[in-house]
């Protein structure tokens, strides 16, 4: 019995060997990488240089090179890890033990008194928050806020003495092919200086986001760091590259400076970010509908729909619509008036030159705090109640539902206001997103609903 024993045991580490040895040297895969008082005043320039017809022995890098590694830091969190002891607990089971795992990063001082930008994952779940500046010094850091969509954190070290920084660049106006340095701490190395030129800007990466796009070498540990400009301004915090190894290959993204910065003021003055539209809904130039109606060819974003009580509706925008520039920004696809609209607050004017039946208007549109969210896990489509809404359904709580997935659409839940989810109170969309995010995939959900009557119902997920 001992011999079959042992054999099994023998059999099974075999096995953990092997199929260990397949995942390392043989499963490869493409993946996207993400490196692991009074409000302060942020300096901004809005100078760039763009390297057409300059060729790389006619740039000097040194000055800008010089200027950022002072301001760029070593980050290293401490986070509360879970594993087994030994190969036996592995396979029978093991008491809980708590192990303390490192990360590092880099992050990128923006003001003297300490204040610094860096990548929320580089510093998320974070126990423990280390910074150290180029001359060797080490504080600790707090957290001042973060932003995980945009994958932005700002921290904070306190000092004696007025700490070197980096100043904003206008990140709109970075070229293509503009000469650009990534200064981080790949692999713990620090003050690393890498140079590239801008490869492409308002890359999406399929997260509705706007990158900046760079051939500037970058590798875990550069998360947080700086790309900087020829004259040494701070035009994006490097966040990801994409590889099948998890190196660098030639390509790497960045947070523009434009949305960092706003991200930023938004974290110091309201503890969060508030994010605006101007409420329209586009139509995918890779849809069947497009490809038969033409729109595929369209050099600007089409307007497929107007939301309710935005910005846009108030200004006038129509269906069928072409926008082909915001504020002299030129946009050619979505992704750029994404990107450019996350540099606006809620408020904000912006002028939006648009197409209409080849006639070239310009119009003054609002920029409006989001009113539509999807729902985590569950995936409906939710938004604040309009003041009609309110009135119709004679409650001054929840959120309207506007869309359902597929599966889902046989209850007739669209149209009924969200009350309640698992016992908590749904006042507007802020509440909606915070609480069916902290819900369970494998467990149940309550949900109360109203419908246009006032008869309430109960409703279980699972």
């Amino acid at each position: 019995m001992k011999k079959i024993g042992g054999l099994f045991l023998v059999a099974v580490m075999a096995g953990v060997f092997t199929l260990g040895t397949y995942k390392i040297f043989f499963e490869k895969s493409d993946s996207l990488v993400y490196q692991n008082e009074e409000m302060p005043v942020f300096q901004t320039s809005s100078s760039s240089i763009a390297a057409s017809g300059v060729g790389i022995d006619e740039v000097d890098f040194t000055n800008a090179a010089e200027k950022t590694v002072n301001a760029v830091v070593h980050v290293k969190n401490i986070t509360s890890g879970r594993s087994p002891g030994n190969l036996m607990e592995f396979f029978y089971g093991y008491q809980e033990r708590i192990t303390p795992q490192v990360g590092t990063g880099s992050g990128v001082i923006i003001s003297p008194d300490g204040h610094i930008v860096t990548n929320n994952h580089v510093i998320a779940q974070a126990t423990q928050l280390s910074v150290t500046l180029n001359n060797n010094k080490t504080y600790e850091a707090t957290v001042v806020g973060t932003d995980p969509t945009s994958d932005i954190a700002l921290i904070k070290v306190e000092t004696e003495e007025p700490l070197p920084y980096l100043v904003f660049g206008d990140s709109d106006n970075v070229k293509l092919g503009e000469w650009v340095l990534a200064v981080g701490n790949p692999f713990n190395l620090t003050s690393t200086v890498t140079a590239g030129i801008v490869s492409a800007k308002a890359r999406n990466l399929g997260r509705n986001q706007s990158f900046i796009q760079t051939d500037a070498a970058v590798n875990p540990g550069n998360s947080g760091g700086a790309l900087v400009n020829t004259n040494g301004e701070l035009v994006g915090i490097n966040t990801a590259i994409t590889s099948q190894t998890g190196s660098y290959i030639g390509y790497s993204f960045a947070v523009p400076s434009n949305i960092a910065r706003k991200i930023v003021q938004d974290l110091l003055e309201y503890g969060d970010v508030i994010k605006g539209v101007i409420g329209i809904r586009t139509v995918d130039p890779g849809s069947e509908y497009a490809r038969s109606n033409g729109i595929d060819q369209v050099d600007g974003v089409f307007i497929g729909e107007v939301e309710e009580d935005s910005g846009a509706e108030t200004a006038g925008l129509k269906n069928g619509d072409v926008i082909k520039q915001i504020d002299n920004i030129r946009i050619r696809k979505f992704a750029d008036l994404t990107g450019y609209i996350a540099t606006k607050s809620p408020g904000d004017m912006v002028d939006v030159e648009l197409e209409r039946d080849g006639e070239m208007l310009i119009v003054p549109v609002e920029v409006r705090e989001r009113q539509i969210l999807q729902l985590p896990v569950l995936g409906f489509t939710v938004k604040n109640l309009s003041e009609q809404d309110r009135e119709k359904y004679d409650t001054p709580l929840g959120v309207k539902i506007i869309g359902v997935p597929e599966n889902s659409r046989k209850y007739g839940l669209e149209g009924k206001v969200i009350l309640e989810v698992d016992g908590q109170e749904i006042r507007d969309i802020k509440d909606a997103r915070k609480y069916f995010s902290a819900i369970s995939r494998y467990g149940q959900t309550s949900i109360t609903l109203m419908d246009e009557n006032g008869e309430r119902e109960r409703v279980i997920f699972q």
